[in-house]
């Protein structure tokens, strides 16, 4: 399902960055309809958040978000109030002493909704990753860190690729941490089966009859689990999964409009052109368009 979670937010574009600060006090990252990742590069300080006591960050350690929640790093415990909100501007590190310095990576979060698969994660966490066990994950922060640094031809692709597998480590970690219970959809049986049929076949024109078919369940019992699992109903769920499918193969691909259509399991174009303008307000040429202007993050 770490598959699933990351396709869930791959519609929009990722951006990434290298900050440095050198506030006396630290920075604050207001509350943005995100998924992302820092990765401490200097400094150490405090993971400041709403609704927890501070968290004592050091080089190494990652700070994640599943849902853009407000918080701060702080040279000191402190609160959120207490912090000047970062300036997000793409410039190069200053060449002096900084008390902080970051890799940081989003994701947009569709209309600002928690993809139901990361809704079990605590908003905001920190956590120093097993660098020894997983040494490739050094590997990614070094060649995010030379992305941010000196950006060329092709920065977009490399930026999204990365960002993704930084994703991927730290939703593994957490995998591991959590015992199958806390980690949803992946062990429920029968919905985990329904999921899957989703995911590989959406041009399929399922009915919840036949998804709970799949599950081995009765109509009634598999909209009741499903629903509690995913956060919301089953044709619900098949609706958004068909869309941000076609979001992506609009991104990734010159694919015409009809094919993509049939691949996402729509009779016509007509009938995907308008189901996806009641879901991003925008009619999929036009999104597909505007998606591969150039990016000014």
């Amino acid at each position: 399902m770490i598959t699933a979670a990351i396709s869930s937010v791959r519609v929009g574009r990722a951006n990434g960055r290298r900050i440095a600060e050198g506030s006396a006090h630290g920075v604050r990252f207001p509350r943005t309809p995100v998924l992302g990742f820092h990765v401490m590069l200097a400094g150490e300080g405090w993971l400041v958040t709403e609704d927890a006591e501070p968290v004592a960050v050091r080089p190494g350690d990652v700070v994640f978000t599943a849902a853009g929640a407000a918080h701060g790093i702080s040279r000191t415990p402190c609160t959120l109030a207490e912090l000047p909100e970062v300036v997000m501007a793409d410039v190069p590190p200053p060449p002096v002493p900084v008390d902080f310095e970051f890799l940081c990576g989003t994701y947009p979060l569709e209309h600002g909704k928690v993809p139901g698969f990361l809704r079990h994660l605590p908003s905001v966490l920190a956590f120093t990753p097993d660098y020894e066990r997983h040494p490739e994950l050094r590997v990614v922060v070094e060649m995010l860190r030379a992305d941010y640094t000196t950006p060329g031809p092709g920065t977009d692709a490399s930026r999204a690729a990365l960002i993704d597998l930084m994703i991927v480590h730290i939703l593994r970690h957490l995998q591991e941490q959590t015992s199958p219970s806390d980690w949803p959809l992946t062990t429920e049986p029968g919905i985990a089966d329904a999921l899957r049929e989703i995911h590989g076949r959406p041009e399929r024109q399922w009915s919840v009859q036949q998804l709970s078919d799949v599950a081995g369940m009765s109509r009634t019992a598999f909209t009741r689990r499903f629903t509690a699992a995913v956060g919301t109903p089953p044709m619900t769920y098949l609706i958004g999964w068909r869309l941000s499918s076609a979001a992506r193969l609009l991104r990734q691909s010159d694919a015409p409009l009809a094919a993509i259509a049939r691949k996402v399991g729509y009779s016509t174009e007509f009938a995907f052109a308008a189901a996806f303008r009641r879901r991003y307000s925008v009619a999929p040429g036009r999104y597909r368009a505007a998606d591969t202007a150039p990016a000014h993050p």
